[in-house]
């Protein structure tokens, strides 16, 4: 009665252990889009039907797949996720008996260079995950998606487990991808930079992520976390300003 759905782009060395984790689903859909690495085999070879299509963007590919589930429920997860066994098996005591809900939601607890995180803007990080089919539908801006549903969501307490960087030049070279994606994003919107957007957001992403929600708790990985990220919003925005200058 489960359809697990997943995009995936060279992620052959963490593939297999997301598609593992829910062993009970009847239905695993793999959407691939151009790996040059042994993504294709290992999905196969986990028993996951593949397809191979281009890239259209997160929100898009996401819709893509949760459109090719035929089971009653789809749980959504990246290749760089998956699920706990604590959360495994609620969700399978959950499906057994859903009720009213058209949702299910989970923690995310990821970890960073070794370290699980469970503080600052990085947990309890709840994500919806599993919906009824034909009743969701993925929305936000690229690139950062969200699973939207109209109807009871019930919150479970498993983590779902998310490893989001190999290493330390991933980090680095996804805040220089990702923020210009969202500058693009917002430009595209009408949206304008100005200095006050440099000057106090990235200091005020700090706050929130070091002091307001306890990152510090987390030691050097939260001091770290939390600089990492206010340089995400500093590029974000000195992206979205130099765009405002040229128009």
């Amino acid at each position: 009665m489960l359809s697990l759905v997943v995009i995936a782009k060279n992620e052959a060395d963490r593939l297999e252990s997301c598609l593992n984790s829910v062993d009970f689903a009847v239905e695993k859909i793999v959407v691939e889009s151009g790996s040059s690495d042994r993504t294709v085999e290992v999905a196969e070879a986990a028993g996951a039907k593949v397809i191979c299509t281009d890239w259209p963007g997160h929100v898009a590919q996401k819709n893509r797949a949760l459109a090719l589930a035929t089971q009653p429920w789809v749980l959504s997860l990246d290749a760089d996720e998956r699920l706990s066994p604590e959360a495994a098996s609620q969700l399978r005591e959950a499906l057994a008996n859903p009720g009213d809900a058209v949702g299910f939601s989970f923690p995310r607890c990821s970890t960073w260079l070794g370290t699980a995180i469970r503080h600052g803007r990085w947990y309890p990080d709840r994500k919806l995950r599993v919906v009824r089919r034909g009743l969701a539908k993925w929305g936000g801006d690229d690139p950062h998606d969200q699973l939207r549903v109209d109807g009871p969501v019930v919150r479970l307490t498993g983590d779902i487990l998310h490893t989001p960087y190999r290493n330390f030049g991933e980090h680095m070279n996804t805040i220089d991808r990702y923020s210009e994606i969202s500058a693009r994003v917002l430009t595209g919107r009408g949206v304008r930079g100005h200095w006050y957007d440099i000057a106090f957001r990235p200091p005020l992403h700090f706050v929130d992520a070091y002091v307001v929600r306890r990152g510090c708790l987390d030691g050097v990985s939260g001091l770290a976390l939390a600089g990492l990220g206010s340089a995400h919003v500093l590029a974000k925005w000195t992206r979205v300003w130099l765009r405002s200058r040229e128009t």
